[in-house]
């Protein structure tokens, strides 16, 4: 683009005698006496460049506006949206150039305006201003957060894409946390759709979270843009940490610091449980279990398990029993954590009593069973990964 020049003139008042006398300087046409040369217009030898060029369309939102300056130092640069809402940037240290310091909003009018001074300190200017793209493809984003909603001091925010992001370091960078004691929150990748987050260690209770998207204006893939630009409070209650022990059949309940033990039974001989920490991702006052959906083919269908709260997506629940009274005994469930309950679900039974007590969020381990440790993909299992390999 051409950079509007901004000259400097000399003015002077005309104080020679009447025309025709001896001391004229100057004719009634403008020419120079003689031993006088006219007064030039100077040009600053600065020259700026401006991307994209005016009046561009479709302009990407990311990577495509800069301002340069040969010549000279760039003095200022204000960039406005339609609105009139400045654009944060910054020239850099040499002088020579400014980048905006984060993405454009797609389908935006902008203006630019620039100004730079050569070594004489003569101004060159230029304005100019461009359109940025209106997608044409976007991705769904999806969470597992419910706005002000309260949380267990194990929850994990999980958010999952509808097509295949490729550029997830953007994508990252557009998903923050503003939190109320300044716990660092960090995502964790599983494949090319999901992204978990998750503190270093269980969240203090009490502590004030909010989410920040702002994807509308990154490339999650080429051509692809992201959807959401908002912001999702929630709030991190009571502390609750449970865990099962497959040896001795009990499960400890601390809650605030304050421990008690229930009687359960967890995976048989056939059918352990999983080892490994998991969240409380649902629940259900009453809920439909099948073995057909485990992949168990017919083995069970029970239509109203009582008190059921999801561990795994892959069919791990701690839930209530009317049918079998094993509790604190043996082990003898298909890798569920039970206890005692009545058929419909009663308040003051042993399961009643605990899913009353517990909220989406709260921690469930279970320890000493035969079986491997639960994936960190499977449910909202990721604090079995080291802090160091998040």
């Amino acid at each position: 683009m051409g950079g509007v020049l901004l000259l400097t003139a000399a003015c002077s008042d005309d104080k020679g005698s009447d025309k025709g006398s001896s001391n004229d300087t100057a004719t009634a046409g403008g020419t120079a006496a003689p031993g006088q040369t006219s007064a030039e217009p100077k040009t600053s030898a600065a020259v700026l460049t401006v991307e994209p060029k005016d009046g561009a369309q479709d302009v990407a939102p990311t990577n495509a506006l800069q301002v340069a300056v040969a010549n000279g130092k760039l003095t200022a640069v204000e960039v406005t949206d339609k609105e009139g809402k400045p654009v944060e940037g910054a020239i850099t240290a040499d002088g020579t150039g400014w980048k905006p310091s984060a993405a454009l909003a797609v389908g935006m009018a902008y203006k630019v305006n620039a100004q730079a001074k050569d070594a004489d300190g003569l101004v060159a200017a230029s304005t100019t201003s461009f359109t940025t793209l209106t997608p044409d493809k976007k991705i769904s984003t999806n969470d597992n957060i419910t706005d002000n909603a309260t949380y267990g001091v194990g929850m994990i925010v999980s958010v999952v894409f509808n097509k295949d992001v490729k550029n997830k370091e953007a994508v990252a960078k557009g998903i923050t946390f503003a939190t109320s004691d300044g716990t660092e929150v960090k995502g964790h990748w599983f494949g090319a759709r999901r992204v978990d987050f998750r503190p270093a260690e269980y969240w203090k209770p009490g502590t004030k979270v909010t989410i920040k998207y702002r994807l509308k204006n990154v490339e999650v893939s080429p051509g692809v843009y992201g959807d959401v630009d908002k912001d999702e409070p929630f709030t991190i209650g009571r502390s609750q940490v449970s865990t099962a022990d497959s040896a001795t059949h009990q499960m400890t309940v601390v809650r605030d610091g304050v421990s008690s033990t229930v009687p359960v039974t967890l995976g048989d001989e056939k059918n352990p449980s999983w080892n490994g920490t998991m969240v409380v991702m649902s629940k259900e006052k009453v809920t439909r279990m099948s073995s057909e959906t485990v992949g168990l083919g017919g083995e069970y269908d029970i239509k109203d398990v009582p008190h059921a709260m999801r561990l795994t997506t892959s069919g791990t629940f701690v839930h209530g029993n009317y049918w079998a009274n094993p509790f604190g005994k043996t082990n003898a469930s298909h890798g569920c954590v039970s206890m005692q309950d009545t058929k419909g679900g009663g308040d003051n039974t042993v399961a009643g009593k605990f899913f009353n007590d517990s909220m989406i969020g709260d921690v469930v381990t279970i320890k000493n069973s035969k079986e491997k440790t639960v994936a960190p993909d499977n449910g909202l299992s990721g604090w079995n990964l080291t802090w160091a390999n998040w």
